[in-house]
């Protein structure tokens, strides 16, 4: 029988009151591994009934992708889950940005929006929209602390959630708290960074308080959702939904999980820090899969992608 899972949610009001996690072919009285009233503060190790229903399909060296079908309440009834897991002692991460750069009249450094999947470089084996972006005169630009090619391209931005992917010159990839770019060293050994927010899992493991409780976020809101995190042993996930209802060419249709249900599902996959990157129909993904390109679009261009290479 084929195995796959889903998350199964029931609102109360305007509240979600379950969220379970289980197997087509276990039984659906399988308790809930997730539930607003009852959710962990800290995700200590992967859920091994999850991790059991994952069959990874390696694309290449470094590289390995696969496909969770999830349910969750009302428009995330129908949501797929593209799962990419990179290793980056096998390959190497960079951003990627299309825009030529320009300066404001108070000598700030902009690119607008113009990178999509088909800018990233032919020998990319992964690509991905990176970061979160703001808007100005220009259009929309980079939120945050940017590092490009070893260059600090933008100071960083300010928010409690508002993390920092990192990718360091030995090609090492880390997810940085807010307050860690506070110092005046934190570009030492750069290659890469950018911003994003907001975190869904702090430390080890770690569910931000702001998360699962207080009004800072907003909980209940679902949308197509994009998510980077770190794995314990060193190696990078990226999560994608997918409306998978009316078939792949609407894929992109904004509509899929919450924000902490997005935390959780990287908790359960094994993620030790994790954060979201711009969804709705800014998220897309490329995956060179063994000479295939397999191209999961969104609706918009973006200032910057995140691409994958072989090292």
């Amino acid at each position: 029988m084929r195995v796959a899972a889903w998350l199964v949610a029931v609102r109360a009001g305007a509240a979600l009151a379950c969220v379970a996690l289980a197997a087509r072919a276990q039984a659906p009285a399988r308790p809930p591994w997730w539930a607003p009233d009852s959710q962990p503060a800290r995700w200590r190790a992967t859920d091994a009934a999850l991790a059991a229903t994952l069959r990874w399909r390696d694309a290449a060296p470094g590289v390995a992708w696969t496909e969770l079908p999830v349910r969750a309440a009302g428009e995330g009834a129908r949501t797929r889950v593209v799962l990419v897991r990179l290793d980056p002692a096998r390959v190497r991460l960079a951003l990627d940005t299309l825009a030529p750069e320009r300066r404001t009249r108070d000598g700030a450094r902009v690119r607008t929006a113009r990178w999509t999947l088909d800018a990233a470089p032919r020998a990319a084996l992964v690509a991905v929209n990176a970061g979160q972006f703001a808007e100005d005169l220009f259009g929309e630009r980079p939120f945050g602390w940017t590092v490009l090619g070893g260059r600090e391209w933008q100071a960083p931005g300010q928010g409690a959630l508002a993390s920092a992917v990192v990718v360091d010159t030995a090609g090492r990839v880390r997810i940085e708290p807010p307050s860690a770019l506070a110092s005046p060293a934190r570009g030492a050994g750069v290659a890469w960074a950018f911003q994003s927010y907001p975190s869904l899992l702090d430390g080890d493991g770690a569910v931000p308080a702001l998360l699962r409780a207080g009004d800072a976020i907003d909980r209940t809101h679902r949308d197509a959702r994009l998510a980077i995190g770190t794995l314990r042993d060193g190696r990078v996930l990226l999560a994608l939904t997918r409306f998978d209802a009316l078939g792949p060419a609407l894929g992109a249709i904004p509509l899929g999980l919450t924000v902490p249900e997005t935390a959780a599902l990287m908790g359960a996959l094994g993620c030790d820090r994790a954060v979201m990157l711009d969804g709705g129909i800014s998220a897309q993904l490329l995956v060179r899969d063994r000479g295939t390109v397999r191209r999961w679009r969104g609706w918009r261009a973006v200032p910057m992608g995140l691409v994958v290479l072989p090292r």
